[in-house]
């Protein structure tokens, strides 16, 4: 089990593609990630998808817990599992692709806006059929930004299943069949199934703290201050240190 919370960024990259790598090494029945996120890049959202789809092993994307959302990049991410799953209280969609930036929408010119959408899109529409799911619901949620309820997706065919918790989902899951890329099938076995949780270590961890927009900007303003203070009094020494690493950090 890998446990998603926060934006889409390239540290969450490295953290799913070394669980898929862990999950894959160690014959594990099925690697689950749990999702709550209000989306991120689309650079690092189409390398999860890769992930998820080359994967040897089926990968449950499950939102949750009750209260979370698969929003923006995360529909594509739990488009893309072998077996969707969403908990009580959940909600996916909003996935229509802006340009980074406070005015991101009025950074790009309509012809390439359209351009991106298309392509998201078409991406999208891709990845729902793959797994025999619903297509049109997955191109409005890219083109018009409709979200759905955990029991809203079921009923559209956009999930395969609603579970209130971890364990009951992998009760639910014993004797599922699911098609791999290439078109094997594979049966989950998942009966007295031992839970292994794959945490971020302790860099992953930083850098994807530090990545939070919020904490960026702290860093910069402790950056400004601390070299502005080495600036007006030379020699300190501390004040510029922390300044350097800090703009550092930022510039991450």
């Amino acid at each position: 089990v890998l446990q998603v919370k926060g934006t889409i960024n390239p540290v969450l990259v490295d953290y799913v593609e070394r669980g898929v790598e862990h999950a894959e090494e160690t014959n594990a029945v099925a690697l689950i990630i749990q999702l709550d996120t209000p989306g991120g890049l689309d650079t690092a959202m189409r390398d999860i998808v890769q992930s998820i789809v080359n994967a040897r092993i089926p990968v449950v994307v499950y939102v949750s817990p009750s209260g979370a959302r698969a929003a923006s990049a995360g529909v594509f991410i739990t488009m893309a599992a072998h077996v969707a799953v969403m908990a009580p209280n959940t909600a996916m969609g909003a996935a229509h692709p802006v340009a980074i930036g406070a005015d991101g929408e009025q950074e790009i010119s309509e012809a390439m806006e359209e351009k991106v959408v298309n392509d998201a899109a078409a991406y999208i529409r891709s990845i729902a059929e793959a797994h025999g799911r619903n297509m049109e619901w997955a191109e409005n949620a890219v083109r018009e930004s409709v979200s759905a309820t955990e029991q809203e997706a079921l009923d559209l065919n956009v999930i395969d299943m609603v579970a209130p918790d971890l364990d009951t989902l992998v009760s639910q899951l014993d004797g599922r069949e699911v098609t791999m890329l290439g078109g094997v099938v594979v049966s989950l076995q998942t009966q007295n199934a031992t839970i292994n949780y794959i945490e971020m270590n302790w860099i992953e961890d930083l850098l994807y703290t530090i990545s939070d927009p919020n904490i960026a900007y702290i860093l910069l303003s402790l950056a400004m201050l601390g070299i502005t203070a080495e600036i007006f009094n030379p020699g300190l020494i501390f004040p510029g240190v922390v300044g350097a690493i800090s703009l550092l950090l930022a510039f991450f």
